[in-house]
């Protein structure tokens, strides 16, 4: 019964250390779910953010690229409104030269015929 006696009084012991353990073990484990859900929400939370600024990234994207497309086409009209204009200009060019050459052809004329009448 002595045996017994230290036996269950061992037993007992180590049994409560082993609920004790398990108590602990079970605390860490709740405290360690929690941390986890807070991390799953962080995350979450995290991804939610880096969505919505990806997305305004597209939509900055989408919008240089438009404005890209109109300045394009304005560069087009504007680099075929001055060729228009450059033509006009050398074809008024064009036709003084000729004019002030026929002009300087009449006067060369007109000195050789008067050079001939006197």
């Amino acid at each position: 019964q002595k045996l017994y006696g230290e036996y269950s009084q061992q037993f007992l012991t180590l049994f409560l250390e082993w609920d004790i353990s398990m108590q602990e073990t079970k605390e860490e484990e709740e405290k360690l779910a929690n941390l986890f859900r807070e991390q799953q929400k962080i995350f979450q939370a995290e991804r939610i953010v880096q969505s919505q600024r990806l997305k305004k990234i597209v939509n900055l994207y989408d919008q240089i690229l438009k404005c890209m497309e109109v300045l394009e086409k304005d560069h087009e009209h504007f680099l075929s409104d001055e060729q228009s204009e450059i033509r006009q200009e050398m074809a008024i060019l064009q036709d003084k030269i000729i004019v002030e050459a026929l002009h300087n052809e009449l006067q060369m004329l007109q000195k050789f015929f008067l050079s001939l009448l006197f």
